[in-house]
């Protein structure tokens, strides 16, 4: 079983995927637009330049982003729950962290911590919840 984070963009999943591509040096793998879907399914006009589907790594991990379904123009929600990064390298871990900062909102601010040579929490500019992590492996 895997398990895979599927964002909703509302409208901004073409900048969320170019942001994440320089924030956290995600490729993307695959991406479908509305007016690419077979003709009984494809949608035209500015809905149809939308993004139906796309997927993305992060090192190991595949996330999954729509700009949701065509005429659905809701700001995205997302609460109860932040995506975990688990990095080996402190600077690494801040870089990332600042960059996910950027025109987003700090919940935590980048720091080490009894647990953590670093740790910090963030919601990004697409309003999705983070946590950056590197873990003190010393006793």
């Amino acid at each position: 079983m895997v398990v895979q984070p599927y964002l909703y963009f509302y409208g901004r999943c073409e900048e969320a995927l170019a942001f994440y591509e320089q924030a956290l040096g995600a490729k993307v793998t695959f991406k479908m637009r509305n007016n690419e879907a077979p003709a009984e399914y494809a949608v035209e006009g500015e809905a149809g330049e939308r993004i139906m589907h796309a997927s993305f790594k992060v090192g190991q991990t595949t996330l999954m982003a729509t700009d949701g379904m065509p005429g659905h123009t809701a700001a995205p929600n997302y609460s109860g729950f932040s995506i975990s990064l688990s990095l080996d390298n402190v600077g690494k871990g801040e870089r990332i962290f600042n960059a996910l900062a950027q025109d987003g909102q700090v919940r935590f601010p980048w720091q080490p911590t009894f647990w953590a040579k670093g740790f910090g929490m963030v919601t990004d500019k697409f309003g999705v919840p983070w946590m950056v992590n590197v873990e003190n492996t010393e006793p």
